[in-house]
């Protein structure tokens, strides 16, 4: 079939499939599995992903803000859904109508909850040493008395607590891992003996559900492990004989043109490579633009057929050149660019090869 798109995003359903299977495999069956679907689906695409994530049997959406978690409503998905990230308090009343519940991690947020008409169901996140959202562990002791006294039915919307960890990369360095756990377990022992019982626990987003059920809670958050991407190269090193992740998202373009370049000439903008032998390279109608880093400049590796060929000179933003000498192409011929390996390829984060991938681009679901 020919492409309709010269840039098109697949997504592969089995792979979702495949991998949230692989998730419930680690978890006990009273552990609820919620999809992070939070940034357009860590660049999958926020309705593609979570509509097949949903048939597939996750239990709950995390979600970076109400607007992302109307969308999800909109597109059908009844399930629980969580905002991660801070949610404006004019948002509260949106996120209550919607059956959204939200994240309460500072006593600014907590006294606008409390004075919203309109008020949601969250959860209370506690900082454990990360140092990033949420309550200090200090401050528990001193904000569960005003609520408690407080005139409303506080019970009747906070429904969890929660962390997150800090360095959950890592089997065989799990200290401070353990250390905030600790902590996170003291505090919420604080909100059982204040008479708050029955809150959802979790502290675990991918790589401390990899680390072992002894993080696992009432819930986890996985993120980046159903889009079949490690968090980690050690957990990679250390799971990936028993555990297995598939990738879920590939990106395709064409071969535009196909050209004789003699030795010595140079390639691209600066000419700041030059061609070592005489060779073939390949022009595809792809760059910056769609989210190919610059820094995949002379370094990155497309795949055409089964070979790997590399892209030669910059990045531009709509066009990189490969060099194809020794392998078979023509105008048309597919290349497929997998995000994980790209960022191998540049010793980045495929957080961020994914993530910066360009919403406006075509998806596919196979």
């Amino acid at each position: 079939m020919r492409p309709a798109y010269k840039v098109w995003i697949e997504v592969r359903r089995s792979a979702v499939r495949a991998n949230i299977r692989t998730f419930r495999s680690l978890l006990r069956k009273k552990t609820k599995l919620y999809a992070v679907v939070k940034s357009n689906a860590y660049g999958h695409g926020l309705l593609q992903f979570s509509g097949i994530a949903d048939v597939c049997g996750v239990d709950g959406f995390c979600v970076d803000s109400v607007v992302e978690g109307m969308k999800l409503r909109a597109h059908g998905i009844t399930k629980p859904i969580l905002v991660l990230g801070y949610t404006l308090p004019g948002l509260y009343s949106l996120a209550a109508k919607n059956g959204i519940a939200i994240t309460i991690s500072n006593k600014e947020s907590l006294i606008a909850w409390q004075k919203a008409k309109a008020k949601p169901q969250f959860h209370i996140k506690i900082d454990t040493g990360m140092h990033r959202q949420g309550f200090q562990f200090g401050e528990v002791g001193g904000f569960l008395p005003k609520i408690m006294n407080s005139k409303l039915e506080i019970r009747n919307y906070l429904k969890g607590i929660y962390t997150h960890f800090a360095m959950a990369k890592n089997r065989r360095d799990m200290a401070f891992t353990k250390e905030q756990y600790v902590r996170f377990e003291a505090a919420h022992i604080l909100f059982e003996k204040a008479g708050f019982s029955g809150l959802m626990r979790h502290a675990s987003a991918t790589g401390g559900t990899l680390l072992g059920p002894a993080f696992h809670a009432d819930m986890v958050r996985v993120g980046i492990g159903l889009y079949g991407i490690w968090p980690s190269d050690e957990l990679e090193r250390q799971l990936s004989a028993t555990v297995a992740l598939r990738p879920v998202l590939f990106l395709h373009s064409v071969v535009s043109e196909v050209k004789i370049v003699a030795k010595g000439e140079g390639i691209g903008y600066d000419l700041t490579e030059r061609m070592k032998k005489d060779g073939t390279i390949a022009i595809v109608p792809i760059g910056y633009w769609h989210g190919i880093p610059r820094a995949a400049s002379s370094v990155g590796t497309v795949v055409i057929g089964k070979k790997r060929a590399r892209i030669i000179g910059r990045v531009s933003m709509d066009m990189v050149s490969i060099d194809v000498t020794g392998i078979p192409c023509r105008v048309g011929s597919r290349v497929t660019i997998v995000p994980s390996d790209l960022a191998r390829e540049m010793n980045a984060s495929p957080y961020e090869v994914v993530t910066r991938l360009n919403p406006l681009i075509h998806k596919t679901i196979a």
